[in-house]
């Protein structure tokens, strides 16, 4: 109940999940990982000799980034989206000019403010201001800080494939919008031999099964449902088709779940669709951001033709 309006506020999980269970076949946004738990599980997630998105893409900002920051220029306020652990922007803050100000935006409270703390001790003379929202949807971002001559976006770690090709325009719709006359530094994972990426998302130690799992323990512990975690398990597989990959939660038998007083039937078999992680070719994705608005001026790849990274100009 908010004190203010003395209305019922929803909760944006159990909202979400009930819709998701409610359809077929069932889904949820993979943005519903993210809580403190989940987050944490992310980071152990990128740390993991199978995972190569992060440790490639970090090769890329350190042996690049005084270049990404001549394209962004001086004096420029930095929007990241979907900050996490804020351990990538660190590499290009120490290139830039005398950014305006820094603004890491983030679903996980918690996580951002720890993390946003920790950075702006490190970099005293930087204004550094954490926006708990979710960049999926329009965000109202604040006016621009004094004396920034720009805002500019950084959207690393290839999360732009959570979403399909036609949310995926959207959100560089909307932040094209929201970064006028700047422009957007963004990570994007490429196709690439699908054993490569079946072994990413189904890790030896099984990390990103207790991170997709973790989804069922957040409505648990936030919402009370009882899923049963042993019950269900976790399947990621790639779709060359789709050029994605996809992760689900598949019912190990027949079972009931409740969640906020509804009882959800599972069949023996049937799976809750978490997460989507779409592929992109270099030309794929600048054609993407094209018809987004944008205009792609300079890209950086891996010699093993990995992960890229790109510069995007925003309209004017």
């Amino acid at each position: 109940m908010n004190a203010l309006t003395d209305r019922w506020v929803p909760h944006p999980l159990a909202s979400a999940l009930l819709e998701g269970l409610r359809e077929r076949p069932r889904a949820v946004a993979p943005k519903f990982f993210y809580d403190a738990a989940g987050s944490a599980l992310f980071d152990r997630i990128c740390e993991l000799p199978e995972y190569y998105p992060t440790r490639t893409e970090t090769a890329l900002l350190a042996a690049h980034a005084h270049e990404m920051a001549e394209c962004i220029g001086p004096a420029a306020e930095l929007v990241e989206y979907g900050a996490g652990s804020l351990r990538k922007v660190r590499l290009l803050l120490e290139a830039l000019r005398r950014p305006a100000r820094y603004l890491p935006i983030d679903l996980s409270a918690e996580h951002l403010r720890q993390h946003a703390l920790q950075l702006a001790a490190d970099h005293p003379q930087l204004p550094v201001e954490p926006l708990v929202a979710d960049f999926s949807a329009a965000i109202d971002l604040p006016p621009m800080a004094p004396g920034a001559r720009r805002r500019v976006g950084f959207f690393p770690g290839s999360s732009i494939g959570n979403f399909t090709p036609d949310e995926a325009r959207g959100f560089l719709e909307r932040a094209a919008h929201a970064l006028r006359g700047g422009g957007l530094l963004i990570g994007v994972d490429l196709v690439k031999d699908p054993a490569l990426l079946h072994r990413a998302y189904n890790d030896a130690e099984g990390v990103t099964a207790a991170f997709n799992k973790n989804l069922l323990a957040r409505a648990n512990r936030e919402l009370g449902a009882d899923f049963d975690l042993d019950n269900f398990d976790h399947y990621a597989f790639y779709e060359p088709r789709l050029q994605r990959i996809e992760m689900h939660l598949v019912s190990r038998r027949r079972q009931r779940v409740r969640l906020c007083g509804e009882v959800f039937e599972f069949a023996q078999g049937e799976p809750l669709h978490t997460e989507i992680s779409c592929k992109y070719t270099v030309d794929g994705f600048g054609a993407l951001a094209r018809a987004a608005g944008w205009r792609p001026q300079a890209t950086w790849v891996d010699p093993a033709q990995l992960f890229s990274v790109h510069w995007l100009a925003a309209p004017a």
